[in-house]
This record gives C-alpha cells, sequence and structure tokens, in this order.
C-alpha cells in the first residue's frame, strides 16, 4: 500500500499543506489504489475520468503555488455519497428512475466540501433511496464488506464506510436515519458520528430523524470532518448555531469519573446474532480502564411505543419524499419493494397519527433525558447482527426469531435517531468469524464534542482501525 494513502486524513491535510505532498501526487496514489482494491467491493461507484481529476488536482497545487490555501481538504480525493448532489457528477439515489440524472448544482455540505479544497472523484453507493442496510440497488450494483467483500458492507451509506476502510479515501460522508452512518462503521471497523439534530444544517422546519454526518478512520479525522460540514447558513432556519472550529481543537479529556448506562438488548426485546452482545460488553473494560463506570440502564420508556413512533416517522418522510414517482404506475413498478411499502404506509397516514408521533417522540425525549440526569452517556450495541451474505436483502430472522420488516433488525438505532442526540459509532471488536463490530456512544443534546472525546479516549486505548486493517489492504 502506497505511503500516501497509509496516511490518515489529519497527517495527510498537515502534508499538503506544508507542501511535504503535492495534490498530483496525492492524487495519483489514490487513484491507483481505487483502481487495485475498489473491483471486488464496489464501494466507488460514477468514477469520473481520472485525467480529469488529475487536472483539479493541478489547478490545486496551483492555488499553492499563489499562496491560496482552500482549506483542510485541499487536494483530497473525496468521493460524495450518491443520495446527495455534487455538480458534474451523478446522482441516481440508487434509483433506476435517475439511473441517468447528473447533479446540476452542489448540496451545502457538499459545497463547504468544495469549498475546503476537495477534490470529487466520484459517488459512493447506497442502497436505493438509501432505504436498508444493505448496499444494493439495481444502477451501481451491490457494495461488498471491506473485510469480506462477499459479505454486506451494511448501509446506507455502505460504500462510504467500505471506501474509508480500504483507503480509498481519506475520509467519507454519510447519512443517518437508521444507523446509516453506524451499522456501516460497525460492519467494516471504522467510526461514523451521527452528529446532533441540526449540527449539518439542512433547509425546512423540521427536524428530521435524518442527518449528515462524517466516517473517519480516527476520531481525530472525524472531527476535523464535522468542523467542514457543520456550521449555521443563513437558508437553514434550525441549524446549530455553534462555532464548528470546536471540533479542531483537542479531543484529549479526563474521564475519570464518568458514568455510562449500557442499555443491551433492552431487557430482551431486541433479537441479537449470538456472540454479539458478549463482544459489545467487552469494551466495558476499556471504559473502566479510562476511569468510567458501566451499569445496565434504560429509558423510562416502552420499546414498542418507540418502534412505532419510529415508523410513523419514517412513513411519513418517505410517502412525503415519494408520493409524486408512486402515483404513476409504470414508474411504481420500478421501485423496490421496500420503497413501495413505505410509501404506501405513509399515504394511509392522518394528521393525527403524526401528531401523536410527534407527541410521542417528545416524551421519549424527555426520559432519556431523565436518564442522563444520572448518567454522562449512553452505550448500545450499533448492530443486532455479524456482516451477512450481501445476496441476502436483510436477515428475515435473528437467532430463531422473525423479523417483520425489512428493517427490523436494526432497531438498536431507532431511540437515538428520534431524539437527535449525537451517536458515536466505534469498532468493538471481532466476532468467532472474525468480523468486526461496533457500539454506539451516545451523549447529552449537543455533546457533540464530548461524544468526540470520549470516542478518542477510547480509541487511543484499543487502537482497533489500526491494529486490525482489511486483509485486502495488508495485502496491498
Amino acid at each position: 500500500m502506497h505511503d500516501i494513502v497509509a496516511l490518515d486524513a489529519v497527517s495527510l491535510s498537515r502534508a499538503v499543506r506544508q507542501r511535504a505532498l503535492s495534490c498530483v501526487e496525492v492524487m495519483q496514489a489514490y487513484l491507483e489504489h481505487i483502481e487495485r482494491v475498489n473491483p471486488p467491493v464496489n464501494a466507488i461507484v460514477g468514477l469520473q475520468d481520472p485525467e480529469l481529476s488529475l487536472a483539479q488536482a493541478r489547478e490545486r497545487d496551483e492555488q499553492l503555488d499563489r499562496g491560496e490555501y482552500l482549506g483542510w481538504m485541499h487536494g483530497f480525493p473525496h468521493a460524495v455519497k450518491d443520495l446527495a448532489a455534487a455538480a458534474g457528477l451523478p446522482f441516481t439515489m440508487g434509483s433506476p428512475l435517475f439511473e441517468d440524472q447528473v447533479a446540476t448544482e452542489d448540496e451545502l455540505f457538499v459545497a463547504r466540501l468544495r469549498a475546503a479544497g476537495a477534490v470529487f472523484v466520484g459517488k459512493t453507493n447506497t442502497p436505493e433511496f438509501g432505504l436498508g442496510s444493505q448496499t444494493y440497488n439495481p444502477v451501481w450494483g451491490t457494495t461488498g464488506n471491506a473485510y469480506d467483500p462477499v459479505l454486506t458492507a451494511g448501509g446506507s451509506s455502505g460504500g462510504a464506510a467500505a471506501a474509508v476502510a480500504l483507503r480509498m479515501v481519506p475520509v467519507a460522508d454519510g447519512s443517518d436515519f437508521m444507523g446509516s452512518l453506524r451499522n456501516p462503521a460497525a460492519f467494516n471497523n471504522v467510526f461514523g458520528l451521527r452528529p446532533s439534530a441540526g449540527r449539518v444544517p439542512e433547509p425546512g422546519f423540521l427536524v428530521s430523524p435524518a442527518v449528515v454526518g462524517p466516517m473517519a478512520r480516527t476520531t481525530e479525522d472525524l472531527a476535523a470532518l464535522l468542523s467542514v460540514m457543520a456550521g449555521a447558513d443563513p437558508g437553514t432556519p434550525l441549524a446549530n448555531s455553534e462555532d464548528p472550529a470546536v471540533f479542531t481543537r483537542s479531543l484529549e479529556r479526563d474521564f475519570r469519573g464518568t458514568r455510562i448506562a449500557w442499555v443491551g438488548d433492552w431487557n430482551g426485546h431486541l433479537a441479537t446474532e449470538p456472540g454479539l452482545l458478549e463482544l459489545c460488553e467487552s469494551s466495558f473494560a476499556v471504559f473502566e480502564s479510562l476511569g468510567c463506570s458501566v451499569e445496565g440502564a434504560l429509558p423510562d420508556f416502552s420499546p414498542e411505543r418507540i418502534w412505532e413512533t419510529f415508523l410513523t416517522w419514517r412513513w411519513w418522510g418517505n410517502a412525503a419524499a415519494g408520493h409524486d414517482f408512486h402515483r404513476h404506475e409504470e414508474r411504481r413498478a420500478r421501485l423496490k419493494p421496500e420503497a413501495v411499502w413505505e410509501i404506501e404506509n405513509g399515504l394511509r397516514l392522518s394528521g393525527l397519527d403524526v401528531s401523536t408521533a410527534a407527541a410521542a417522540r417528545a416524551e421519549l425525549y424527555a426520559a432519556v433525558q431523565r436518564l442522563f440526569e444520572r448518567y454522562d452517556f449512553v452505550l448500545a450495541p450499533s448492530a443486532q447482527v455479524f456482516p451477512f451474505d450481501k445476496k441476502v436483502h436483510w436477515p428475515t430472522e435473528i437467532d430463531g426469531r422473525p423479523m417483520d420488516t425489512y428493517h427490523r433488525w436494526m432497531e438498536t438505532v431507532a431511540c437515538w435517531s428520534l431524539t437527535g442526540l449525537p451517536v458515536l459509532g466505534m469498532p468493538v471488536g471481532f466476532g468467532a468469524r472474525g468480523l468486526p463490530m461496533g457500539v454506539q456512544l451516545i451523549g447529552r443534546h449537543q455533546a457533540d464534542l464530548a461524544v468526540l472525546q470520549l470516542g478518542h479516549a477510547y480509541e487511543q486505548a484499543t487502537h482497533w482501525v489500526d491494529r486490525t486493517p482489511p486483509p485486502s489492504v495488508v495485502g496491498a
């Protein structure tokens, strides 16, 4: 593996700014590496002409020659998740309805990445419309796991996670409604941060459970990328107004006396694959070595009601986004069944159904806040199964317990999506079959920095990413 792609993103940024590496050298190293390791996993799709990427890298070098340093991502090869618009690149959302669509402008966070110096080389793969934690679609195909390409990379940021794990990009952007930054991070042994609601601004007056956030191989890289993506914007009335420069400061902090609640499988409510909980619980010793205490505790709120509330919010959002093409029979026939199911359930909702779900979401938030009166952080599994065969669209059962929806096997993330709290997906090691897993570290309201700080301390004590790179990276 080329020394350049082995660098963490913070070190790479420093080397470019100090002119120890040219942007062309960086681009050449990454394009060669992508050519070697991407074909078996299909993580980066819609790759633009390499000559164009090299020409854009030369422009970045010329800017440095003139003393024009754009920012932390100056000269970084970057692939945008294919649920977001990046001008000049495909914007298919994994759907055959949009297989020929090319974006004409950047979404806000994408524009920020470009302004910070990133060179967009392509997109990262995602399931159709981001529905499901398994990255396959009829436009680009299926994405394989960084540790075993015959297995799933998770989703919906599966392409982003596999690309980061395999060192095909320094960092990646992703999005998360139902674990899409957390499940693929667990399945590929990297970090994924689901920021607080409003941290990365989105237009509109509705606080959706969906957020955009960073993925990386280190917590420092996560924090640096978040500093680029975050920050208020006049067009986003609900955005957090805190200066994102806070994420460029040191992540070092003393955690002696910190209290952590472990929710586990919610007293047996969640089905889990054998061995998964025990692996996640092995992290307790790491936190205790940092001076923390970990004990079992749950919010005073029914998990069945959490799931019902989550379904209503998700149905409503998908119906709002998809009703226009669903009403045309020919277009509806080209949608995957899970998309049709989401939209049709949403179309059956009444205004009372939605307002009831909104009230339940507020009650859940209050229950979780009461839990945080006793604890500083919450810990939970990032998934309920280990990576599975990528030919399987979704697990229909876990340890003999049937799953009644295409996403029930990811229920472990639902509570934290609804509450809008910051959640860091972190590696927790490998199971008996050598497959990666992770845990969710949940922080208090808008405590993104605190979550990153504890995650950094955990990372320094474990070094899972450095200790256990994917086999194809070791071989390269």
